[in-house]
């Protein structure tokens, strides 16, 4: 094993450069990026909006179905990094895209089973499609990143920042897809512009059938899996086996949970937690005892840490950056223009990033990316950024800041350790979207329910309105959601809290849409809550079927419209809007305090590296592995 300054970029028409078979692959793994990019844009940009609206979910709930999605992807990553050497690269491709065709038909079921057994049933859908979507980009991801660094092993950074530039253009496809659906007009079911991300999916299994895979670089320099999982150690491990436990500890009760009937439904849950956790512990010490218990670098176990952060901070706030940026600007189309700008941004300063890496130390260039990073959302939590062009510069700073994070540590990792192989990377990349989904998603949607609730109820005025709105039960009680894992540790301090619900919300934006600019009321125009009510007393009518549990949430919601809603309309539209634009808004000048920390925490690093002489990349031996039929 030798080391070595990171070296400039291959030309292509240096002799290190891969042939035929192998852009192909890379250029197919780009493709999967591009395919998870389009659905977490399309979700993001509309379909959160969208599925609030029609079944009535809260804030928290979106983010609980958006988190639950990258803890899957997190949960993928972390398995099939254990088997990518032994079974190839191949096999798992074949994996992950029966996963994503999957994903597509148990989403689209959400309308019918919604129909059929209310708002419950189509949050089982949409979050099981979302796990079924995430695991198959967690299975493309244990490919790829290694793929990649076996492909270009002395350019690794370099080629794993062009990697991960198809993310953002995914993210640009996904957000101009949805910007064409708008301009169609009309009703377009959500059903369709989800649909679209099937066309890389398509794409990359089309590339990858039948080709060569390489073995690892690890893996070609005779290196074991007990040798990588000794490079990793019981420091690195831990924090994975940490976040397996509380990752399986959501999803047992929410998927398994609703399977299983027992009388007590928080023991079932209690239950099925215990379980999640007693399998990370089985595993965790599995770990350990093939491993002999080694305790492994301590470095790399710190970058794990921070990649758990760079996940909660990048992931967590896409997933709700959209939908934040239409509150502020008050235009769908301004804060979808704004979305691709940044990713814009994003996917140029990735697929150029040759000469940068090649300038600046990758760490000093993490240093420098959570710098502004934090600057940026700092800036975007504060009044001034309410108007177009300072909120464009907040989030431009933002956009630059969160470019560098993924694919440099991942880059970072593999020329450091390159005996982990695949599970080195995996697990860093693993804990990044599980911290992600855990924390990132669901917390920023928890932060933006309670800062809105806490605006509400400072007057009475805006206590009445909040009461009129809260989300509730069918039982009428209020339905209280927590910061995940924070508000268990904290219970007074982050306190379960119960936020506006969304459904109840699109009826007063309806009703705002049937006044003009002057205030008067447009003729003829119904709320979708009225038109969907005619549509069911049309189908009575007619003598066609119509779904109770549809017939009775709708009812109820009109209802409640007639005698609570439209009465205090007035009272309610300020106190509603002031509340949602600064839950939003302080939701992100709270996660500022994220990217602050991994500032903190890359600095050290280069301190280090500074006192043991630099940071210089390791190779190994072998850096020209065979190519192998899988």
């Amino acid at each position: 094993m030798t080391t070595a300054p990171t070296s400039p970029p291959l030309s292509p028409t240096s002799p290190g450069s891969p042939g035929l078979n192998d852009r192909i692959l890379f250029w197919a793994s780009f493709a999967t990026l591009i395919a998870a990019g389009i659905g977490f844009s399309v979700r993001g940009v509309k379909l959160l909006e969208d599925w609030g609206n029609q079944y009535g979910f809260t804030q928290t709930e979106l983010g609980t179905i958006s988190g639950g999605g990258l803890v899957g992807f997190g949960l993928a990553i972390i398995f099939f990094s254990f088997f990518a050497d032994r079974f190839g690269y191949g096999k798992l491709m074949l994996v992950a895209f029966l996963l994503h065709a999957s994903s597509a038909v148990v989403t689209f079921m959400a309308t019918p089973v919604f129909d059929m057994y209310g708002k419950a049933g189509a949050f089982w859908c949409l979050n099981l499609g979302m796990w079924l979507f995430a695991l198959g980009n967690g299975t493309c991801e244990a490919v790829i990143n290694p793929l990649t660094a076996t492909l270009f092993p002395k350019n690794k950074t370099h080629w794993l920042n062009i990697l991960h530039a198809g993310w953002p253009l995914g993210l640009i496809l996904g957000a101009a897809i949805m910007l064409g659906f708008d301009q169609i007009g009309g009703t377009i079911r959500w059903e369709y512009k989800l649909g679209v991300f099937l066309i890389p999916v398509l794409i990359y299994g089309g590339l990858m059938a039948g080709r060569s895979f390489p073995k690892s670089e690890a893996q070609s320099a005779g290196i074991p899996l007990t040798g990588m999982m000794k490079q990793v150690g019981m420091l690195g491990f831990t924090l994975g086996a940490a976040l397996i436990g509380l990752a399986l500890a959501k999803l047992l009760p929410e998927v398994v949970g609703p399977l299983i009937k027992l009388e007590d439904p928080d023991l079932r849950d209690m239950i099925l937690r215990g379980v999640g956790w007693g399998a990370a512990a089985v595993v965790w010490f599995a770990f350990g005892y093939v491993t002999n218990f080694s305790i492994g670098s301590w470095v790399i176990a710190f970058f794990y840490i921070l990649h758990a952060m760079v996940g909660f901070v990048e992931l967590g706030t896409d997933s709700w950056i959209t939908n934040i940026t239409q509150q502020v600007l008050k235009s769908g189309t301004n804060a979808q223009l704004a979305f691709i700008w940044t990713n814009v941004l994003m996917f140029t300063l990735r697929f150029f990033a040759g000469p940068i890496v090649h300038k600046i130390n990758p760490v000093g260039l993490l240093f420098g990316s959570a710098c502004l990073g934090t600057l940026g959302l700092y800036l975007l939590g504060q009044d001034f950024t309410n108007s177009v062009w300072p909120w464009v510069g907040a989030v431009t700073i933002y956009g630059i800041g969160k470019t560098f994070y993924w694919p440099t540590l991942l880059g970072v990792i593999s020329e450091r350790f390159p005996k982990g192989g695949a599970l080195a990377l995996g697990l860093s990349g693993g804990v990044g979207m599980i911290g992600a989904g855990i924390l990132g998603t669901p917390g920023i949607g928890y932060e933006q329910d309670y800062f809105a609730v806490e605006k509400l109820k400072q007057t009475p005025e805006g206590e009445a309105t909040y009461q009129r709105y809260v989300a509730r039960n069918d039982d009428g009680t209020l339905d209280v959601k927590a910061f995940p894992i924070v508000t268990g540790i904290f219970p007074t301090q982050v306190p379960k809290v119960a936020g506006i619900d969304n459904a109840k919300l699109d009826v007063f934006k309806d009703y705002s849409a049937e006044f003009d600019a002057d205030g008067k009321r447009k003729e003829g125009v119904k709320t979708t809550l009225e038109s969907d009510l005619d549509t069911i007393r049309k189908q009575e009518a007619a003598g066609q079927p119509v779904e109770a549990k549809l017939k009775e949430t709708l009812t109820k919601r009109y209802e409640w419209w007639e005698k609570e809603g439209r009465p205090n309309y007035e009272k309610d539209k300020q106190p509603l809007t002031d509340a949602k634009l600064y839950g939003a808004k302080t939701a992100l000048l709270y996660t500022a305090a994220v990217p602050a920390v991994l500032a903190l925490g890359f600095l050290l690093l280069i301190v280090y590296f500074v006192a043991t002489g630099g940071y210089k990349q390791v190779h190994l031996e072998d850096t020209h592995p065979p190519m192998e039929e899988y």
